[in-house]
């Protein structure tokens, strides 16, 4: 599987369950999500625009998302939703790894592009770091219809969260012949 072939499958709309552990205060929360992903042309002017936050010449990216989500922490019933773009800038000499640049709300801050790399069972491993956290998270297809996510965060104050996440897909299925190819290889 590539990047390409990865944001593709999982174009659509998503329900998702994630279970967080704080490792530090020994508590879990729940939160449950509607999300949509759009495949985004890469001439789009968000994309473009996103390139240049990370000086990056556009005509390097290889593929772009929208995201966009709606829901609810179940321990304080707290509201959240929001969308991100991400592009994705596939290494030269590995068309297995790369660059995921992530819209960046907050001006102030200063764009960091994450790494993504496949690994030998074609789960995407995608790594940030930046002066105050590190992220490693795993994202997989179990079938066509069915995505799942593991992470762990750790800021540099010591705080940690673990998640493991399930996506089911709601509609927007990916085209015939790219739902084949990922069951096929889920299944090998």
């Amino acid at each position: 599987m590539n990047i390409e072939e990865f944001f593709q499958l999982s174009t659509g709309k998503w329900f998702s369950h994630r279970t967080s552990q704080h490792l530090a205060f020994k508590e879990s929360e729940e939160s449950k999500s509607d999300i949509i992903i759009e495949t985004l042309a890469l001439d789009d002017p968000k994309v473009i625009k996103l390139c240049q936050q990370y000086e990056i010449n556009p005509s390097s990216a290889s593929c772009a998302a929208k995201i966009t989500w709606n829901g609810t922490i179940e321990k304080d019933k707290t509201k959240h939703s929001g969308s991100t773009v991400l592009v994705s800038v596939t290494d030269a000499d590995n068309p297995a790894e790369g660059k995921l640049l992530r819209e960046i709300v907050d001006t102030d801050k200063t764009p960091v592009a994450g790494h993504y790399k496949f690994d030998s069972d074609g789960a995407l491993i995608l790594t940030i770091e930046d002066e105050t956290m590190s992220l490693e998270e795993r994202l997989w297809f179990a079938s066509p219809n069915l995505r799942m996510r593991v992470n762990v965060l750790k800021s540099s104050d010591g705080f940690s969260i673990a998640s493991f996440t399930s996506e089911i897909r709601m509609g927007g299925f990916p085209p015939a012949a790219k739902a084949s190819e990922a069951a096929n290889s889920v299944s090998s």
